[in-house]
């Protein structure tokens, strides 16, 4: 994990988007954690979050779509008919 200052974050925040591509940079102020920056990639793998549909068909690459997602209605956006 890649450690920065607060001060060194605010003079080169480009260097820590960089760095944060490969790998969590841990944010520092006065010695003390506050922050971490990473992908957010990294931010959804972490937190569960899948990807949307409309990510995915953005996608140039191809998607495997899992069978439980489509059985609950995740992508079922339809109105209900009355």
């Amino acid at each position: 994990m890649k450690l920065l200052t607060s001060r060194e974050f605010n003079q080169d925040v480009s260097q820590a988007k960089r760095a944060a591509r490969s790998e969590p940079v841990l944010i520092t102020d006065r010695g003390q954690p506050t922050h971490v920056l990473m992908s957010i990639a990294e931010y959804r793998r972490l937190s569960g979050e899948g990807d949307s549909i409309l990510e995915m068909l953005a996608m140039p690459q191809a998607v495997e779509l899992d069978a439980a997602d489509l059985a609950d209605g995740a992508w079922d956006h339809r109105e209900p008919i009355e």
